[in-house]
């Protein structure tokens, strides 16, 4: 296969689709994809774009999952988005790409973001800009410019800990360090504590997790995906425009081209047995095969719900997975402008809850309209891995008082209105998850998961394994149904420099 546009790392990886194990199917099969976000409408596309028959079932009233986003009516009667808070689109996030550039082949809905400073309370900063691509030297340029590695901490550091981090294999690193937690193995490795904190603990917290309820193999596999395994760079794209106008309308129009069905506003309760078709949707109809995309909340209790589905140890391992702790979105229209020198996005380490900072009107042309007319300012504040029971209202003024610390002329502005989004929906990979953690493949050949809490084995993180795994699923009916699958793009499945791993490996004997 060609490799395509958006695969510009040479060592990035073809992963084939497995051959077909059963008949070519004469009928059009039908197929419920119960979940419309990242993950579901990967696997709709997938799907329909061989002949399937498919209907999507988003609960919510638009699609997207944690990335669904919806107007709302301000204070001064204006029109705003609101979403669920920042996200980033890695250059290496293939699958993902791919699955936009069905509906935008140009991409035209991202925006880059060349830049994205990481800044610690105690005054340290870092910056991504500038730095080479390919590894080892984007890591060896970052240790040499940044005053978060100094040389007489350097010296301390445990060389054959940090091996580790160029050792990346998938599956293998998971039997390696599934059992460590990621503070753990940072501390192992003896890095200064302000290189620990900003080159690891704010990629750390975004997978909603405090290094020490993380798994060390999830911590390596991400720095692999970002830094160490893929010569795309650190350099993402943000979405120019709300990302129900960008990313999800586009593409259910190009489904709704493939005749998907994307039922909004429609909650699936549970997953019975049918009688003219393989599974019934209760009030929805009978269907020949079933994806569970939903998110993990909703898919265990559609599990709990259906004691049809699978058997006891696959229903035991979907019910032990752990959701992470709350997370904290926090959106303001302002009265004035922040500082002009403000990026579009700050990490942050050393404060208590603050994990980032972003200035909306630097790229998305909602957020820009409003603040050129009023001449204020959108700013937005994340704060990940909060306690379990929180005070919204005190978290949110917590969240406040750590920004105005760090961009001091939020005291002065006046709040024109605000919009906050608590969650507790993301998944959890903690230590020693690994093994049990099911993947798309189900007891029932026709019954497939698909999220970001399922297992790939794959380097793939956050949003890319969302989509990688639609596509893994929608694969797996194809494959049962006689159909040719799709082809997945992946960074390295293994670290780049034959060197370093052995190395690496010689020094754990």
């Amino acid at each position: 296969m060609s490799r395509p546009e958006h695969v510009r790392d040479r060592l990035a990886e073809e992963i084939p689709p497995a051959p077909p194990v059963g008949p070519r199917t004469q009928a059009t099969p039908e197929a419920a994809v119960v979940g419309g976000g990242i993950a579901g409408l990967a696997t709709a596309c997938g799907l329909a774009e061989r002949g399937v028959r498919v209907t999507v079932f988003e609960r919510e009233e638009s699609p997207g999952g944690r990335l669904r986003g919806w107007d709302t009516v301000l204070a001064d009667g204006s029109r705003g988005a609101m979403d669920r808070g920042f996200h980033a689109f890695f250059r290496q996030y293939y699958n993902l790409r791919g699955l936009l550039r069905r509906a935008d082949p140009g991409l035209s809905s991202l925006v880059p973001l060349e830049d994205y400073p990481l800044v610690h309370r105690d005054g340290p900063r870092d910056r991504f800009s500038g730095l080479p691509a390919t590894p080892p030297w984007n890591a060896a340029a970052l240790a040499a410019a940044s005053p978060s590695f100094p040389l007489r901490d350097l010296a301390r550091v445990n060389v054959p800990a940090a091996l580790q981090l160029l050792d990346v294999d998938v599956p293998g690193v998971y039997e390696r360090l599934d059992h460590v937690n990621a503070r753990d193995m940072l501390e192992a490795i003896r890095f200064p504590p302000t290189a620990r904190h900003l080159a690891f603990e704010v990629f750390t917290r975004s997978f909603f997790a405090a290094p020490e309820r993380l798994s060390a193999a999830e911590l390596a596999v991400m720095f692999h995906l970002y830094f160490l395994g893929s010569s795309e760079g650190l350099v993402f794209d943000v979405p120019r425009s709300p990302f129900s106008e960008s990313l999800w309308e586009p593409l259910v129009r190009h489904l709704a081209g493939l005749d998907v069905k994307v039922r909004t506003s429609t909650p699936v309760e549970r997953v019975e047995p049918g009688t003219g078709r393989r599974f019934s949707l209760p009030g929805h109809g009978e269907f020949d095969a079933v994806v569970l995309a939903a998110d993990l909340p909703g898919a265990r209790a559609l599990v709990a719900a259906s004691p049809a589905l699978g058997d006891a140890v696959w229903r035991a391992r979907v019910s032990r997975l752990e959701s992470a702790p709350p997370f904290l979105v926090s959106r303001y229209w302002l009265d004035r402008p922040v500082r002009a020198h403000r990026p579009a996005f700050l990490g942050t380490a050393g404060y208590p809850t603050l994990d980032n900072v972003s200035v909306l009107e630097r790229y998305d042309d909602r957020a820009r309209e409003w603040a050129g007319r009023t001449r204020g300012s959108v700013v937005e504040l994340h704060a990940y891995a909060l306690s379990e029971g929180c005070d919204p209202d005190r978290e949110r003024e917590r969240l406040w008082e750590q920004a105005v610390a760090v961009y001091p002329e939020l005291a002065t502005t006046g709040v024109v209105d605000s919009r906050h989004e608590l969650r507790a929906d993301c998944p959890l990979f903690a230590p020693g998850s690994h093994r049990d953690r099911p993947g798309t493949a189900t007891p029932d050949p026709f019954l497939v998961l698909a999220g970001d809490h399922v297992r790939t084995d794959l380097p793939v993180a956050l949003m890319e394994r969302a989509a990688a795994s639609g596509l893994l699923a929608a694969n797996a009916l194809l494959s049962r149904w006689g159909l040719p699958g799709h082809t997945l793009w992946t960074v390295p499945r293994r670290g780049r420099l034959a060197p370093a791993r052995a190395l690496a490996r010689w020094s754990r004997r």
